[in-house]
């Protein structure tokens, strides 16, 4: 529970006494440090002005790469991380309060921000040494700190009040320039989505044509078109001549044609993963950091570096300054990850709530994805495209924003175009521009007003009608197949598809159980961990081992989906239509070691360094599934017609006269995608849009209701909640209402001198000072928190500590300089104060109005003001005094433990 007033102050004057020793230190350290800056060419700020020009911190698009903060501009002219805009300044002098007019923002460069630091130090793997502490100080060009937090908040109360400004200042002409001005601005988003949308188009497009060409050079090639897929080079012959099987082509004394071909087939599987492994790689990025950070968030399932007991004394023990902090830590160790591979759908969905993840929106990363993608589908591993294909619609959408400024300033406005433009791959992959729009708005948006879902929808319809009119697969449609269904379902298979449901919720819960176990225990291996090649070359030979002697496994998964679903009449080839009785039980008999090989490569391949997706090979385990229930219940039917449940079933026309195991095959797939995804509507949508049948949507839709109850009655985690855990990444969903029983004063820290700014005394307050605050922020990972403004115990207002680092950054003397932090001081007007700003004055860069909520609120209270508010922190009151700050970060972290001990 939280402190009395009276440890509380004992608590500060320990602290105190504490700092005193560590700013002496830290004085003699700074007088050592480099104090250039680039900050000398930049246009002198406005203490005060009197309203936000935008047009003037318009950004050079230069420089902008793969390797720049997804919501930053590295060319350092992005906007500060300020909570409200400037409005009018009076015309007379008066007493500034907390509780006054809203304060004045400064027109600034954020050139030498830790936003563009961190964005340089992905660029390369830095050697970390005893950094000292006056390390900030210097510039953007030689930086070389190592403190990096991956995931910082946009603060998306700020971009929504810059916004508002924004349009009230464009609003305010009222001739006819004005207006024409108004309409070229609402056009941009219009245009914008038609850009992405025909851009994601034609890259399916190349992705589609070149991956089907790319795959057949597993069996063979066409003579005299080496380029032409089998399908392309036989289209119209039953029996094909200009089709050459490696066999064909390598003829060896004594070995028969078969195993060459086995050869051949296994030898290309592994030749493209590993190609398609080797480009992923090359994306690979390293985020160094000096300290652990095990608890805090920002990594839950980062390992502590020294003793567990030493890391719970270092971070919780009063008594260790920062220096000794400092000097006592291990040495600097890093993560690393790839941005191309996997789907990205989780880390899409990640940064959709408000962090950012430097790099992975780059055009450096939707380049290699590209062509990963095309290596990785063709080897003929179990994944798909459909899932990479969001992530590279995202990457469209965040480099087409930088072409238009309205979104390329704001943070907020930005992700709205990034949930368009997740749309929009999903509309590509399937061909189902309505399902796309659903999954944005279910699964991946985190923010989706009503005027982003009708830009969404406006996304994928152009995305569809380009995607139709390049023809990508030849039928002049746009779904990645399409079955037509020309008998209706009849009463008793209701209860098959309710069957089929369970099964379908079931396999994907053991699916994900199985993929944790996998990851938990296998990849965990410090050879496997250390070499990604060597998992993606292992995976891909058992790939090719087992895939090449069964007919079902050996195709591409959308084909085999494709020949599972159709009716008997188009599948003949692959032996799915039994001609007699006793030829079921055979079909039964291969598709359940279909099965079998399928479930298994699926499992130990999701998750390799390759781009995949689980959205087709998911449905593919579930249409073997279902194929296999299918036969059986046609089985029955045939050897049992007497029985009454198949009493309203013709008595003759062929096997499917009564039972249709194609509609089973894509009722079981849709469960099963179900189970591993949680997609319910958008889901069921998809369906309905690959078969155009009405007849046929209860059905889907009832296995999808009765595997999401079976699904998260056994895992309650989806796939992309999975990897959100095991990745640790700071996600509060919003779609989910925990359970609390405590209240905000159970989880607020108690206050430290380190993490206020008291002027109680006097207004002004040492550089030295507030850049060792500073630094003790970065030290637990809180480049986005703030150091709140405190007078005699009362919050009087808060400086965010990026633009308290860029205040300090400009002063030219920090050594022997103090700042003022006042938030009621006298001000005049007039032109001579502007020209003349001291910047040790850090009035403009106070938020006088910090949200606050009192210690006793419920924390459910605290659950929506950061979900729905999109606050970075929150201040706590008691009884109207300063009582401690809660990061969001530290919250994330909160839910995230009391989640996991109920499940415990």
């Amino acid at each position: 529970m939280p402190r009395s007033n009276v440890s509380l102050q004992a608590s500060q004057t320990l602290d105190e006494e504490d700092e005193e020793d560590e700013v002496d230190n830290f004085s003699s350290r700074a007088s050592i440090a480099t104090t250039s800056s680039p900050l000398v060419t930049r246009r002198p700020y406005s203490a005060r002005t009197s309203e936000v020009d935008l047009r003037s911190r318009r950004p050079s698009r230069i420089g902008l790469n793969e390797h720049s903060s997804l919501l930053a501009y590295p060319d350092g002219l992005q906007r500060s991380y300020t909570s409200e805009p400037n409005t009018s300044r009076p015309q007379f002098s008066e007493r500034r309060s907390a509780s006054g007019t809203i304060r004045s923002t400064r027109y600034h460069s954020r050139a030498n921000s830790w936003g563009v630091r961190l964005a340089t130090a992905l660029s390369s793997e830095r050697e970390s040494g005893d950094a000292g502490l006056a390390e900030s100080k210097v510039s953007l060009f030689s930086d070389e700190r190592v403190w990096y937090d991956q995931f910082t908040s946009t603060d998306w109360v700020h971009d929504s009040i810059a916004d508002a400004f924004r349009v009230r200042d464009l609003r305010a002409r009222k001739d006819l320039r004005g207006r024409v001005y108004a309409w070229l601005d609402g056009a941009q988003g219009w245009v914008l989505v038609a850009l992405i949308g025909i851009i994601t188009a034609l890259i399916a497009y190349f992705v589609n044509v070149t991956e089907t060409s790319v795959f057949d050079i597993k069996e063979g090639h066409c003579q005299g078109n080496w380029y032409f897929s089998k399908r392309k080079c036989c289209y119209g012959e039953d029996n094909c001549a200009s089709w050459r099987t490696w066999g064909d082509q390598m003829k060896v004394t004594g070995v028969e044609e078969k195993w060459i071909d086995f050869a051949a087939y296994v030898f290309f599987v592994v030749l493209l993963s590993v190609g398609a492994c080797l480009l992923t790689l090359t994306t690979k990025t390293v985020i160094p950091s000096t300290f652990s950070l095990s608890t805090l968030d920002e990594n839950l399932g980062a390992e502590c570096h020294t003793r567990p007991d030493e890391c719970d004394r270092l971070s919780m023990d009063d008594g260790v300054s920062p220096l000794q902090q400092l000097n006592a830590s291990p040495k600097p160790s890093s993560t690393v990850y790839y941005p191309a591979a996997g789907s990205g759908v989780a880390e899409v969905k990640v940064i959709l709530s408000g962090f950012v993840v430097h790099g992975y929106l780059g055009v450096h990363t939707l380049i290699v994805k590209t062509l990963a993608l095309i290596l990785s589908v063709a080897s003929g591993l179990s994944l798909g495209k459909e899932g990479p294909y969001v992530h590279i619609a995202t990457c469209v959408g965040n480099i087409a924003c930088r072409f238009f400024p309205k979104y390329h300033h704001n943070d907020g406005k930005r992700r709205e175009v990034l949930s368009a433009s997740a749309a929009s791959g999903v509309g590509v992959a399937f061909g189902a521009p309505i399902g796309g729009v659903l999954f944005s708005l279910e699964e991946v948006s985190y923010y989706f007003p009503p005027k982003t879902l009708f830009r969404t929808f406006c996304c994928c319809i152009v995305a569809a009608l380009s995607l139709k009119f390049l023809n990508p697969y030849g039928t002049s449609k746009i779904v990645i197949f399409e079955v037509r269904y020309l008998t209706d379902w009849r009463f008793f298979e209701m209860f098959v598809f309710i069957f089929l449901g369970v099964l379908g919720g079931a396999a994907g819960a053991l699916f994900i159980k199985a993929s944790r176990i996998w990851a938990q225990t296998f990849r965990r291996i410090p050879v496997i961990k250390k070499w990604p090649l060597l998992e993606v070359l292992l995976v891909a030979f058992i790939t090719g081992l087992t895939g090449f002697w069964n007919r079902y496994t050996k195709l591409a998964v959308t084909e085999l989906l494709y020949d599972l679903a159709s009716p008997c009449g188009n599948n003949v080839r692959l032996g799915l239509c039994p001609a007699t009785e006793a030829d079921v039980l055979d079909v039964v008999r291969y598709l359940c070691i279909a099965f079998i090989i399928k479930s298994l490569l699926t499992t130990i391949t999701f998750g390799i360094k390759v781009p995949a997706g689980i959205y087709v090979p998911s449905m593919v385990v579930g249409g073997l599934l279902g194929r296999i229930v299918g036969h059986l219940v046609q089985y029955f039917s045939l050897n049992n017609p007497d029985w009454t449940i198949f009493s309203s079933c013709p008595k003759d026309g062929g096997p499917e006269r009564c039972v249709t195991p194609g509609v089973y095959a894509l009722v079981a797939a849709g469960a099963t995608m179900c189970g591993v995804t949680r997609l319910s509507v958008t889901l069921a949508v998809i369906l309905f849009e690959l078969t155009g049948s009405l007849d046929h949507v209860l059905p889907f839709s009832l296995a999808v209701l009765v595997a999401k109850w079976t699904a998260d009655a056994l895992e309650p985690l989806s796939i992309y909640d999975l990897l959100t855990e095991i990745n640790s990444y700071p996600f509060l969903d919003n779609k989910l209402r925990p359970t609390f029983t405590s209240e905000l004063g159970d989880i607020t820290p108690r206050v430290r001198s380190h993490r206020i700014i008291d002027i109680s005394n006097s207004p002004l307050v040492s550089t030295q000072t507030l850049r060792l605050k500073l630094e003790r922020l970065h030290n637990a990972g809180e480049l986005d928190g703030g150091l709140p403004i405190i007078r005699h115990g009362v919050l009087v207002g808060l400086i965010p500590a990026p633009d308290l680092e860029f205040a300090l950054d400009k002063l030219e003397d920090e050594e022997h300089a103090s700042c003022l932090m006042g938030t009621n001081i006298s001000w005049h007007d007039g032109e001579e104060e502007e020209q003349q700003h001291d910047p040790t004055d850090l009035t403009p860069y106070i938020d006088p109005a910090p949200v606050a909520l009192d210690i006793h609120s419920p924390m459910d209270l605290v659950f929506q003001c950061f979900v729905k508010l999109g606050l970075r922190y929150m201040c706590v009151l008691r009884d109207g005094q300063y009582a401690g700050l809660i990061h969001k970060k530290t919250f994330v972290k909160y839910v995230n433990e009391l989640d996991n001990a109920r499940e415990t």
